[in-house]
C-alpha cells in the first residue's frame, strides 16, 4: 500500500531561503518603526531693495495713519494748538471736540454750548501759555473757550447774520491782546475784531458782500485781510478804526466802520472760500470756488510793478455745495495744502507749484486740512464725519 508524501510546508521565517541551490541569498529588509515627521525651520526670503526691516517712525503717533471718529455730522474745520499738543475740530453737529495729537489722539474735551453748526475754530495761546479756542458758528455767535476744562468763557455777540470764519494773531501778534485778540467775518457783510478782555467788539469793517475769509497780517498784527463772494482780497489798517459806535463814519479807501483799506487784490473768478499768512507774514494764501489756490505777495513794496498774485495750484476741486474748504502752509513754508471736494487731499510744493501728494481715503468732501507745527504730520476734516491724522513720507 502506498502512501501519498504531504504538501511541503511555508515557513515564513525561511521565505528568503532561494528555492533552487542555484539562486543567491537575498537579505530581508528591517522593518523600521513608524517616525514623527521631521521639522522644519523656517528661514526668511533674502531682503530686498524695497524691504526696510525696521519700521522708521517721523512723529509721535502710534499708527502712521489714525481715522478719528467722534462728530455726529460733517466735520468743517481744524486747528492745532501752537506747541502741536492738541488738535481741535468743529463741526455741523454743533460742537467742537479737542484731540491729543500725540498717541492714539484720544478725545479729551467736548466744547458744547453753540446751537447751530460750527464752520470755523482756531486755537488761541496766551502770554501765560493758556490754551484757549475761539469758534465762529452758524447761530451768529462765536465763543471763547478754556482749552483746559472745556467751559465757554465768553460769548461774543454783534453780528446779524452766520458767522462764517475766524481767525487769531500768529503768535502774540506782536505782544499785542496777549493771546486774546480775534476776528470773525460774517454773512452780515461785515468783518468784526474782538477782545476777550472786553464787552462787544472792538472793531468793525463794513463790506459790500458777504465775508467768507479772514486773516490776520503777521508782525505788529496792525493790518488784517478779508475775502468774500466778490472775489476781491482785501487787506486793512485796523490803527484807523474807531470801534463799533464809529461805525457809521467811512473811512478812507472804502470802509464805512472806521478801517483803512490799503490794498484791493483780484485774481480769482469766483468766491474765496478761505485765507492763510505764511509762517514768515510776507505771502498769502487763497482757496476759491475757481478750483485753483493762489499766493499773494502782501509786503509792502513789491517788485514786476506791483504784481502781488504770485502762484496758482490746480487739482483741488468744488462742488455745488459750495463749501468752505480751508487753505494752510505747513510750518517751514515749504508746501501748501487746501480743502477739495473729491475726496482727497492735495499736497503741493509751494516753490514749483507741482503736486507733491495726492491721498485718498476720505468718503466725502475734504473740508480742511492742515499741518502739524511740530512734526511731519498732516490732519484732514471731512463731510464723511471723520478725520485722519497721518505721517507724510520722507520722500517723494
Amino acid at each position: 500500500m502506498s502512501t501519498t508524501p504531504p504538501p511541503p510546508t511555508t515557513d515564513d521565517s525561511n521565505s528568503n531561503q532561494p528555492t533552487s541551490p542555484h539562486e543567491p541569498l537575498t537579505k530581508r529588509q528591517r522593518q523600521s518603526p513608524t517616525l514623527p515627521p521631521t521639522l522644519t525651520l523656517f528661514t526668511p526670503p533674502p531682503l530686498t531693495d524695497t524691504t526696510d526691516p525696521t519700521t522708521i517712525r517721523t512723529s509721535s503717533l502710534t499708527s502712521p495713519t489714525l481715522k478719528l471718529t467722534g462728530h455726529r455730522s460733517s466735520v468743517y474745520s481744524l486747528s492745532y494748538s501752537a506747541d502741536g499738543e492738541y488738535l481741535v475740530s468743529s463741526s455741523f453737529d454743533t460742537t467742537c471736540l479737542i484731540w491729543s495729537a500725540t498717541g492714539n489722539c484720544e478725545n479729551v474735551n467736548v466744547l458744547t454750548g453753540h446751537k447751530n453748526a460750527v464752520l470755523d475754530v482756531k486755537f488761541s495761546t496766551g502770554v501765560g501759555g493758556g490754551e484757549y479756542v475761539v469758534s465762529a458758528s452758524a447761530d451768529h455767535t462765536l465763543g471763547w473757550w478754556d482749552a483746559e476744562s472745556g467751559k465757554r468763557i465768553k460769548r461774543f455777540l454783534g453780528h446779524t447774520g452766520i458767522v462764517n470764519a475766524v481767525d487769531v494773531p500768529q503768535g502774540d501778534g506782536g505782544g499785542m491782546g496777549s493771546g486774546k485778540l480775534s476776528m470773525s467775518g460774517s454773512d452780515d457783510r461785515t468783518v468784526r475784531l474782538w477782545d476777550a478782555r472786553v464787552r462787544g467788539d472792538v472793531g468793525v469793517l463794513e463790506h459790500d458782500f458777504q465775508v467768507t475769509a479772514v486773516a490776520y497780517g503777521g508782525g505788529d498784527g496792525l493790518v488784517v485781510y478779508s475775502a468774500g463772494i466778490d472775489n476781491y482780497l482785501n487787506a486793512w489798517d485796523i490803527r484807523t478804526i474807531g470801534g463799533a459806535s464809529s461805525a457809521a463814519g467811512a473811512g478812507a479807501g472804502g470802509s464805512k466802520g472806521g478801517g483803512s483799506m490799503t490794498m484791493k487784490m483780484k485774481g480769482h473768478t469766483d468766491t474765496i472760500t478761505s485765507l492763510a499768512l505764511n509762517p514768515k507774514g510776507t505771502h498769502l494764501l487763497s482757496n476759491s470756488m475757481d478750483g485753483t489756490m493762489k499766493t499773494w505777495d502782501i509786503r509792502p513794496f513789491v517788485e514786476d510793478g506791483g504784481k502781488r498774485q504770485c502762484k496758482t495750484f490746480v487739482g483741488g476741486t468744488h462742488n455745488a455745495e459750495k463749501g468752505l474748504l480751508n487753505c494752510a502752509w505747513s510750518s517751514d513754508g515749504s508746501m501748501v495744502t487746501g480743502g477739495s471736494a473729491d475726496k482727497v487731499v492735495h499736497i503741493w510744493d509751494e516753490l514749483t507749484s507741482e503736486e507733491l501728494y495726492y491721498l485718498p481715503g476720505h468718503t466725502g468732501c475734504v473740508n480742511s486740512v492742515i499741518f502739524h507745527p511740530k512734526e511731519n504730520v498732516i490732519a484732514s476734516a471731512s463731510s464723511d464725519k471723520s478725520i485722519f491724522v497721518g505721517e507724510l513720507s520722507g520722500s517723494i
